[in-house]
């Protein structure tokens, strides 16, 4: 059931994608043209043409993930005690861990590098509290090793300790993230003298973090956000008109509206 849940929630997120239409528009397009009714082929090039300037033009995406990263404010982490901090979870989703990094032998970072460039940061200031990477690959048919192995790569590369060293392989997306953390984090995870667990660091990016938190909740688990890769600022881009950022941006909405969507009916958060 959740191998199917995966695939129908990666179908959909391509079908409802604004940059699709447009190759949607443009085959529809030509297929009027071959039947000899130009006048609907010109009206389905408009239709083209505007879904183009829609996802160029950038305040049209920003201001809807803009909202969606601000949802989870950021927490002054440094005035976080080590003491008070259960552990520090890694959600993948920003390393090539697949076939590039076998045939090329280097481990390569998505857009989304923060999650790794802080993951490294608070383990170095926090050498004594355990962290667990979660990742296979969000892939329908993923290929090479594994995210969580090719972070393990990176923190030997790095000369990070291993001490406190977990990492979960088995992972296609944030239920299964938690889910498969979930025993990991209760027995490895800092607890308080009534033996009671202490909340963890949870990394990813915030556009992410608001369904990632929600779903520890669903499972009784405290995090911290800690929220990175912001895609928008505080500000939108009006004069700014850039296809590449502006699918990039459209990628992630999208991405995250269906997640949300799709959890909340099936009852995951």
């Amino acid at each position: 059931m959740d191998t199917i849940f995966f695939i129908v929630s990666k179908v959909v997120q391509f079908l409802i994608e604004p940059l699709n239409w447009v190759l949607v528009f443009v085959l529809l397009a030509l297929m009027f043209l071959s039947l000899r009714k130009p006048h609907i082929c010109k009206r389905l090039l408009v239709l083209a043409l505007i879904d183009l300037v829609l996802v160029g033009w950038l305040p049209t995406s920003e201001v809807f993930l803009r909202a969606l990263e601000e949802v989870v404010p950021k927490i002054e982490i440094s005035k976080l005690e080590t003491s008070d901090l259960g552990g520090i979870i890694i959600l993948g989703g920003a390393i090539e861990g697949g076939e590039i990094a076998v045939d090329r032998g280097e481990i390569s970072i998505y857009s989304s590098a923060e999650r790794v460039t802080k993951a490294f940061e608070l383990i170095r200031k926090n050498p004594n509290v355990p962290f667990i990477f979660s990742g296979y690959s969000g892939r329908i048919t993923p290929k090479g090793v594994s995210e969580a192995d090719a972070f393990k790569r990176l923190i030997q590369e790095q000369g990070l300790s291993e001490q406190n060293a977990h990492y979960e392989n088995q992972s296609r997306n944030t239920y299964e993230n938690v889910l498969y953390m979930k025993p990991m984090i209760e027995e490895f995870g800092l607890k308080t003298d009534a033996g009671q667990l202490k909340p963890w660091l949870l990394i990813t990016s915030a556009s992410h973090m608001l369904r990632s938190e929600k779903v520890f909740q669903k499972q009784g688990i405290k995090v911290i956000p800690v929220p990175v890769d912001y895609q928008t600022a505080h500000r939108l881009q009006w004069t700014s008109f850039d296809l590449t950022n502006g699918a990039h941006n459209w990628n992630i909405l999208v991405h995250e509206i269906v997640g949300l969507f799709a959890y909340w009916i099936t009852g995951k958060i």
